[in-house]
């Protein structure tokens, strides 16, 4: 008997949840439309430490969310900082930003971009070049996704998965 009461009530629940009306809800809200975001692959905000004398370019994947092709090409902001860091890495001296194919990519202030064309979701990679720097003792510093906002669109970041702090040994 009690059986078939717990059947009797699961039937009820189910038609319950049948019965419901279904309602079409905007895909999104106009005020979001144009905001995006960045994110480093995996989702996480975990260190890296490499060897000074690695010659293989070091790759940080980065993640760019969309859901629209727009008529613009979304910008995506990086940095590398040292701020707060007792033994910091120097551009030029320990690492280089580079591209795919190890050309150094200027920057009057350690801000970079990566350009998404048409804002289309894609995968893209930052670079960087280690220069097998002879001076002894640990240096670090910090890659980070800024956000980037213009009047024409937002591109965003996860605090989970914003910076990517890596050590020279």
């Amino acid at each position: 008997m009690k059986s078939i009461k717990y059947i009797i009530i699961a039937f009820a629940v189910i038609i319950t949840f049948a019965a419901c009306e279904k309602k079409d809800y905007p895909a999104g809200l106009q005020e979001l439309e144009h905001h995006y975001y960045a994110i480093f692959v995996p989702n996480n905000n975990t260190s890296v430490t490499v060897a000074r004398t690695q010659t293989t370019l070091l790759k940080f994947p980065v993640q760019f969310y969309s859901t629209a092709v727009r008529d613009y090409d979304a910008v995506a902001k990086y940095a590398v900082t040292t701020f707060g860091i007792s033994t910091p890495a120097v551009r030029g001296v320990d690492y280089n930003i580079v591209d795919k194919n190890g050309a150094v990519i200027p920057s009057a202030d350690t801000t970079y971009s990566i350009i998404f064309p048409k804002a289309i979701q894609a995968m893209d990679t930052i670079y960087m070049k280690l220069l097998n720097n002879p001076a002894a003792g640990v240096r670090k510093m910090e890659i980070q996704i800024l956000d980037n906002i213009t009047p024409q669109f937002d591109v965003d970041i996860f605090s989970t998965a914003f910076r990517r702090p890596v050590t020279i040994n």
